[in-house]
């Protein structure tokens, strides 16, 4: 029987993990209350909590297409474009609501890719990928699982292919075959959320050609599975939460992390094992993995929500909420983030469906949304610099404005109107600072930019996926070129 599983029960679930997880040079004995990863468990948790809440119900829960049975949709195999959409007013919400990343997206979006990608190899090699992997998704519907969807190789010399690299493990590849699995080398970068999942699943990063075929594998695994290490990636401001202090951290009770994770000989039985050696389906599951992740970035959005209220709040403590241009700066940030919203909400709707009954988002505006995304944050997040001012960046810390020497010169001189305390001023001060700047900025900024593939990445896909053909046609037929003219 499948579950939805409350936040309680998935801290709960996350305790039974055996993860080897190292962060400033020494393992970390306890992974669920480390004081620095503890607020990147508690957004995950969030995915659950509010999963029950009967006004979430319908965007965050769903009808699983193999059971019938309710589950939590970011475990949901999308079979409608409806089903696209909710994914991208869930991402919207969850965003909102948490002002970070919330890292289930990644894993949902490799297990829809896998499930076109499965069968298309079936197709054409007659394998078993496809049973196999709806045997999977069926144990992490049930069971209310997090998955973390691993793609991004170290890549090494991104002037050389996996074959060429001095050092094989640069990208995931297979070092054994054997009856009863394969056995993998290499890591995977950049790997949102990874310590706060039960499973992982691994994906190639880039097409492959024959001479790669070992690095063709995709596979899924326990996330506490022998021989995996994880290393914990830094963020700014992110030892603040050893401080002791509460508000200093911006958000007081969310936030993400990301980590490199190093599989040493790690064995993957057959069972879990979705590709082997096709390397002629890599492009195929690279790109609507892409192509999926790059619609999941309507998270954004939700942060964009909390970063424009943020702003608007700030404004109205300094006095200047009336002042015409900070009246138009905010009517900018939200043009630009409903002009993201409405990029999410295109490339669902116009999805289709595949061979296999998954449905598809449109790949072209996938990629045209990811390339604003790349953008649109950046101006929203220095529009609100601009708006809040010098001082979220020379605000004293929270220890000064409690302290008994000098509280009393920081409470006096950093208050602006007589009915607003000077702490709830240093609080959303604090905020901004969080996602424009500190550990949230890397779920909003950089995120931004580099996940789910480059800038690049991006218009390569739009430069490829345009009909520039059919665009030259009408073109030429309305200023009256005919085809016999020896014109290009």
């Amino acid at each position: 029987m499948s579950k939805l599983m409350n936040a309680k029960q998935y801290e709960d679930s996350l305790r039974k993990l055996n993860l080897k997880v190292y962060q400033f040079g020494r393992r970390v004995a306890n992974v669920v209350d480390d004081p620095i990863i503890r607020p990147s468990m508690n957004a995950v948790a969030a995915t659950y909590e509010f999963a029950h809440k009967p006004e979430y119900e319908d965007i965050l829960t769903t009808t699983s297409h193999l059971t019938g049975r309710k589950i939590n949709r970011f475990t949901h195999i999308h079979q409608s474009t409806d089903d696209l959409v909710k994914k991208s007013k869930m991402g919207r919400l969850m965003g909102s609501l948490t002002a970070c990343c919330f890292q289930r997206c990644v894993g949902m979006d490799a297990m829809n890719a896998l499930s076109i990608t499965t069968y298309a190899i079936d197709e054409k090699h007659g394998t078993e990928y496809y049973k196999r992997f709806l045997k999977y998704l069926e144990f992490v519907q049930d069971n209310d699982l997090v998955c973390d969807g691993a793609m991004t190789d170290p890549k090494g010399d991104r002037g050389l292919g996996p074959k060429k690299q001095f050092d094989p493990d640069l990208f995931m590849h297979v070092v054994e075959e054997r009856p009863d699995g394969i056995v993998v080398s290499g890591a995977k970068a950049h790997q949102t959320g990874a310590v706060n999942s039960h499973e992982i699943i691994i994906m190639p990063t880039i097409t492959m050609r024959e001479e790669d075929r070992d690095y063709a594998v995709s596979f899924a695994l326990p996330a506490d599975a022998e021989g995996i290490t994880y290393i914990m990636g830094r963020q700014s401001c992110d030892t603040r939460k050893l401080e002791g202090m509460s508000f200093d951290r911006g958000n007081m009770f969310y936030g993400g992390h990301e980590a490199l994770v190093v599989f040493d000989k790690v064995f993957v039985p057959w069972e879990r094992v979705f590709m082997f050696r096709e390397y002629d389906f890599t492009t195929m599951l690279v790109e609507n993995f892409a192509a999926y992740h790059r619609q999941s970035y309507a998270c954004k959005v939700g942060v964009g929500d909390v970063l424009i209220g943020a702003t608007q709040t700030v404004a109205e403590y300094n006095g200047a909420e009336k002042a015409s241009h900070v009246k138009d700066k905010i009517i900018e940030m939200n043009h630009l983030n409903e002009t993201l919203f409405c990029g999410c909400i295109a490339c669902a709707a116009e999805g289709h469906r595949e061979p296999c009954g998954t449905y598809q988002n449109d790949l072209l505006l996938a990629n045209v949304h990811k390339q604003n995304i790349t953008r649109f944050p950046y101006e929203i997040a220095r529009l609100a610099q601009d708006i809040a001012g010098g001082l979220v960046v020379t605000c004293p810390s929270e220890a000064d404005l409690k302290s008994p020497e000098v509280g009393a010169y920081v409470d006096k001189y950093f208050k602006t109107k007589a009915d607003i305390p000077t702490e709830h001023r240093m609080r959303i001060l604090r905020l901004i600072e969080n996602i424009t700047m500190g550990t949230a900025a890397v779920g909003y900024l950089t995120e931004s930019m580099h996940g789910a593939g480059s800038p690049q990445a991006q218009r390569i896909m739009i430069a490829r996926l345009v009909n520039m053909k059919q665009k030259q046609k009408v073109a030429k037929e309305l200023c009256g070129i005919d085809k016999s003219d020896n014109l290009t």
